[in-house]
């Protein structure tokens, strides 16, 4: 999901609320985390349709809370975000804001802070925005089909969200569960939940995606056991096919998950920044600053990427699938091509937070 420092393009979704157990927090003591020492693997959620592709996370613990929404499952972003009506009282969310006295507030076993900030998503073209507050909780991800608690993290809870218009939007539109490789830029507390899982032993901190089946994107939804591996092996890492992007480091965002490479579209190669976004639904972005001509890629078009390690990929556009557009950064304020949710249909991904890489392979 791209936003304005990491990348997202998409159409938002309201999800329904059920009812679950809860954990509790403490304030002053540091950030843990739960401890294992192999790999945990999780279901996933496929759901929609040709122009509105998800891969959601069920979150099913925050603090004390008995909820379980579904949030977005996000490589093109880090931290999670998550809408507090439902989650703190109503008496403490006003139109101006989550209220705070003083500098925290213990509540439902969540830290609120008095610490503010807003969240932009998506470029000039498709801004949204996120208003909220820093907060600590314990969480759990998934639900019955696998679940697993990590304790006291870093959050955003926002108490509204706008489009691009300034409409305010659905309660829980727009629940965000980033898992890429940096920092927010409003909090550099804030960062994938999935680094504050201690793996131990050898095992490396990170995640690795099996590739989406294309025939579970349903308007019912899907649970795909064992899409998401949660702590990474040493062979992941070395003998599985995996080509590995060493990642570059920035004092605003850490460390990037763009990697640089070049694009190949209508016979035409530009150099690229590449962001490779479960957030991003349904149509792949290629940013051409020398483009004559903008908008959708015709039918049957080829397009081929190439990172600067070796890592290839081509596709054909289709009505159904693979849907490209071609934009210039001078418009849209965003310089990356960002590839959608089709492309982890044909290619595996990892994400390595204790060596700070990025890992593609074809499927």
């Amino acid at each position: 999901m791209k936003n304005n420092y990491i990348g997202f393009r998409l159409q938002l979704f309201s999800i329904l609320v059920i009812t679950v157990l809860a954990a509790s927090c403490k304030k002053d003591s540091a950030p843990k985390t739960s401890v294992t020492v192999t790999p945990v693997t999780l279901p996933l959620i496929e759901y929609g349709t040709t122009q509105g592709k998800r891969v959601f996370i069920p979150i099913t613990k925050v603090g004390d809370q008995t909820v379980n929404y579904y949030s977005v499952f996000d490589t093109g972003s880090s931290g999670m975000t998550i809408d507090a009506n439902g989650i703190l009282p109503a008496s403490m969310i006003t139109s101006a804001g989550i209220t705070v006295a003083g500098d925290s507030v213990v509540v439902n076993g969540i830290t609120v802070t008095s610490k503010k900030a807003t969240i932009s998503f998506g470029d000039k073209t498709s801004l949204t925005k996120q208003y909220g507050n820093l907060a600590y909780a314990p969480i759990t991800i998934g639900d019955s089909h696998g679940n697993l608690s990590i304790k006291r993290i870093p959050i955003f809870l926002y108490y509204k969200v706008t489009d691009v218009n300034g409409k305010q939007l659905a309660v829980h539109a727009n629940d965000v569960f980033g898992v890429g490789p940096g920092t927010s830029y409003s909090f550099s507390a804030i960062t994938s939940p999935l680094r504050a899982f201690t793996t131990g032993g050898s095992v490396s901190s990170g995640f690795k995606m099996a590739i989406f089946n294309s025939t579970y994107f349903t308007s019912t939804g899907t649970y795909v056991p064992g899409l998401l591996t949660i702590g990474l092996t040493s062979s992941d890492l070395s003998s599985s096919g995996f080509i590995m992007h060493p990642l570059a480091y920035f004092a605003a965002g850490g460390y990037s998950p763009n990697i640089p490479g070049t694009i190949t579209y209508n016979n035409k190669t530009i150099a690229a920044e590449l962001l490779f976004d479960t957030g991003t639904p349904s149509v792949t972005i290629i940013e051409d600053q020398t483009a004559s001509s903008l908008g959708n890629l015709p039918d049957s078009s080829l397009v081929k990427l190439t990172t600067t390690k070796g890592f290839s990929y081509q596709y054909l556009t289709k009505s159904t699938s693979n849907l490209t557009a071609i934009q210039n950064p001078n418009n849209s304020g965003d310089f990356r091509t960002i590839f959608s949710i089709d492309f982890f249909i044909k290619n595996e991904m990892l994400i390595d937070y204790t060596n700070h890489q990025i890992g593609l392979k074809n499927n």
